[in-house]
């Protein structure tokens, strides 16, 4: 039998609606799920005049969700793992195994957070749509307080009259980049490498991971679930990502990198650091590979990252497991040094716990963590914001999430581009410069080809 489409399945929804007017509810939240045809997920959200919208792509060519508006949104600013605490335990409450809260943590609390985003915020989406390789659900979650529940239902039948049909994705149409400001600038740069491997720091904090923000002005800006869509398509094993939480803020990734993977008390997570180009043709595709796996410097810092994970997992863990020489992980304009790291998550160990243990990794951030955070504070020059931050998803039979690397923030008639590098003992500035333009390569390039 051919599953409904979606706008079959939302006249369903809307008569189910009807029918819960005559009961209240057993639950503070309450789920309504309806099989349908698996459809072009971007193209839909895409088409949506509601918000917030978001798009999740697990890596591999995972699972894909579309969520658009909000049954529930805790946006986190002050406080931030008080708050994280208390919010974590209210939704674990639940105990309701379809219920996802989708959002984002800030690489770094202690810095100015971004207006629209805060330090952190997760939604529970209005509408999602999940879909597998062969199945695809139409998820609406609704509140369930007895006292507003006749206005909830209301409230839910409004925002199913206004979902759109699917349309095409809005065109990258003929442009090119005005601008271009890089903050640090190159010569800051220089002196940023050039105090971290100063052996009198080194000796302490042997890693540092400097990133650069890239703030373009563009003649034509580009629908930022386009860009996605080109860039999911050119990176496809990576994660895609993005949170639209309003028509002129938002912010995708197309990231090659896991945070963590929990299924049950299975726990999956990784140590990806050391990069080098890709070849023009195969035997110097391999040749690159095999160097990076022979060049002592990114072996070490790879190295340093699989340390500190480890250290980081063992009170939480019975068993962590990692694989003893690293591999290679090719993406479309780079490839990485990486290391799985296997785990069994102890009986009593959360979600939040585990994000608090690994965010941020020295991947992204340094080691030691706090020394490496603290000079990144102080004389980066910007601040990151959600870029290196967590984004992903929990519930209470699993969650993931990713470290949100190789990433953009489209806000108003500005698109800023984010990489970073890790600095250890011998890094060369102009290298490690290069290396934040090979990973910027694909983007630039789906931007300059508008």
């Amino acid at each position: 039998m051919d599953k409904p489409s979606i706008s079959t399945a939302i006249s369903r929804m809307q008569s189910r609606l009807a029918q819960l007017a005559h009961r209240q509810p057993e639950n503070s939240k309450v789920q309504l799920s309806e099989s349908i045809q698996p459809t072009l997920l971007l193209p839909w959200l895409a088409a949506q005049q509601q918000w917030p919208q978001i798009y999740w792509r697990g890596r591999n060519q995972g699972e894909q969700v579309a969520a658009v508006g909000a049954c529930q949104v805790r946006r986190i600013d002050q406080q931030p793992a008080l708050q994280l605490s208390e919010f974590y335990e209210e939704c674990c409450r639940l105990n309701h195994a379809g219920l996802r809260w989708y959002g984002g943590i800030a690489f770094d609390t202690k810095q100015p957070a971004w207006e629209t985003f805060g330090q952190a915020q997760f939604i529970l989406p209005r509408l999602e749509i999940r879909q597998g390789e062969k199945e695809a659900q139409l998820l609406l979650n609704l509140n369930g307080h007895p006292d507003t529940w006749l206005q909830e239902l209301t409230a839910a039948a409004a925002f199913l009259e206004l979902v759109q049909g699917i349309k095409p994705l809005p065109p990258l149409a003929p442009g090119h980049i005005l601008s271009r400001q890089d903050t640090p600038s190159e010569s800051h740069w220089h002196k940023l490498v050039k105090q971290v491997t100063k052996p009198e720091f080194n000796q302490d904090t042997p890693k540092v991971v400097l990133a650069r923000q890239s703030q373009l002005q563009l003649s034509h800006q580009p629908h930022p679930w386009t860009v996605l869509h080109a860039w999911q398509l050119l990176n496809p094993n990576s994660y895609q990502y993005g949170f639209q939480l309003n028509p002129d803020d938002s912010f995708i990734s197309c990231s090659p990198e896991r945070l963590f993977q929990r299924r049950q008390q299975e726990l999956s997570t990784e140590a990806l650091a050391g990069t080098t180009v890709r070849g023009f043709t195969r035997e110097e595709d391999d040749a690159l590979a095999q160097a990076l796996l022979d060049d002592d410097k990114n072996q070490h810092e790879n190295q340093l990252v699989r340390l500190l994970i480890e250290q980081k997992l063992q009170p939480l863990c019975d068993y962590v497991g990692t694989e003893e020489s690293p591999s290679i992980l090719k993406l479309n304009h780079i490839q990485h040094l990486h290391r799985t790291i296997k785990a069994e998550v102890k009986h009593g160990v959360n979600d939040l716990q585990l994000l608090q243990a690994l965010h941020p990794t020295p991947a992204v951030g340094g080691f030691p963590r706090e020394s490496a955070m603290t000079f990144i504070r102080q004389r980066e020059g910007f601040s990151r914001g959600w870029y290196a931050g967590a984004c992903g998803y929990f519930n209470c039979l699993g969650s993931e999430f990713s470290v949100a690397l190789r990433s953009a923030r489209f806000s108003g008639d500005t698109i800023t581009l984010f990489a970073g590098a890790g600095i250890v003992a011998g890094s060369d500035p102009d290298a490690e410069w290069q290396e934040l333009e090979n990973k910027l390569a694909t983007i630039m390039g789906i931007l300059n080809g508008l």
